[in-house]
This record gives structure tokens, sequence and C-alpha cells, in this order.
């Protein structure tokens, strides 16, 4: 019964925590209208082994990670200018080729495997995301992580992130071979307009919890 608690657990908070359009899901999209399938799995693959790294990581080191806030303000500081950059390049590659944008030409310089390990290991806003949800569902004994439990809890999330995922970049191939002007548009102007608003609302957060003076108290 605990193991069958560890995998939907992790599978339904990895599935979720996939689904928003991410960076990631759209180098995966670029990489299936270059590629296809067969070429997102390997790149799916390569995506979810740091992932499995960094989830095994936070399980152990939980309770240090949260409470190194000097880091997690790091984290999300790159997290932001990572962002803007995102923006600038999905706009360039589009502008000046007139193709499908791919950051850094992504698909064609390295094979589908090296890109989602090279670019899932530039994902460092998922160490505070998994930290804080591993602390919740350990906390609130949703998953138990003794002996075996936190390999089965792992198995869950990474099924999770595959899938979820896969479902978005099928999605998004689908919704661009019905209607022109989402097939158009998308890669020129909604993803690059996408990280730029992403930018800004880290930036206003980062703002908001770091820098903002905090009234006087009587």
């Amino acid at each position: 019964m605990k193991a069958l608690k560890n995998i939907i657990a992790g599978f339904l908070v990895s599935f979720i925590g996939s689904i928003p359009l991410g960076y990631l899901n759209v180098i995966g999209y670029d990489v299936h209208q270059k590629s296809g399938i067969e070429s997102v799995c390997v790149y799916l693959l390569g995506v979810i082994i740091i992932e499995a790294v960094v989830i095994y990581a936070t399980l152990v080191f939980a309770d240090r990670l949260m409470h190194n806030k000097k880091l997690i303000k790091y984290i999300e500081l790159f997290s932001i200018f990572f962002m803007f950059l995102l923006a600038w390049s999905f706009y360039a590659a589009h502008k000046d080729s007139g193709a499908s944008a791919a950051v850094f030409r992504l698909a064609d310089d390295y094979s589908p495997f090296w890109t989602g390990v090279k670019y899932s290991s530039l994902n460092f806003i998922q160490i505070p995301f998994w930290t804080a949800w591993n602390l919740y569902l350990i906390n609130a004994r949703y998953i138990s992580v003794q002996q075996s439990g936190r390999y089965v809890y792992l198995t869950g999330t990474l099924a999770g992130t595959f899938s979820g995922m896969l479902t978005l970049i099928l999605c998004l191939d689908w919704l661009t071979k019905k209607n022109d002007f989402v097939s158009d548009y998308l890669m020129s102007g909604v993803i690059p307009l996408l990280f730029l608003g992403m930018g800004l609302l880290q930036a206003y957060k980062f703002w908001k919890k770091y820098l903002r003076k905090k009234p006087l108290r009587d």
C-alpha cells in the first residue's frame, strides 16, 4: 500500500508540474518537429536522468536546502535572467532563419539525449520546486522514504515527468497542425512573449521578496 501511495503521489506531482509550457517542453516540441517521436523519447530520457539526480538529492538534503536561503536566492535570480535569455533566443532564431526556432540550435548541434541532459541541468528552478514538494509530502505522510520507499517514489516522479512532457509536446504538435495561426506565430511570437512574461513575473516576485523595503512597525 505504501509503495502504491508513493508511486501515485510522485506521478501526480510530477505530471502536473511538467504540464506548464516551460522551455524544456518547447525544446522537446522543436525536437519532435525536426526528428519525430523517437527522438523526443530519447530527449525526454536525457531530461529525466538529471531530474532523477535532483529529486533524490532533494529527498536526502531537503531540510538543509530549505534553510539555505542564499542558494535559493541565487537560483531564483538565475531563473529570471534565463527566462529573458530564452525569450530573446527564440525570437532571434525565428527572425534570422524564418524556421522553427530552437534555442542555440539545440536540435541541430546535439543528439536528442545530450540536448535533454544539458538543458535539464540548467533547470535550477527544479531544486526549490522538488525540495518544497518532497518536504510537504513527507511531513503530510503522503509518501514514505524509508528503505526502498524513496526509489519507488522516484520511479513515480520520473514516469510522471515523461508522460506529462510527452503529452504536452504531442498536444502542441496537434494544435499547430490544426490551427494555422498557432503554427505561424507559436515560435516567433507566443513563446518569446510567454518567456518574457514569466521573466517579468519572476523579477517582480524577486523584488517583492528580497528588495522591497518593508514598512517600519511602531
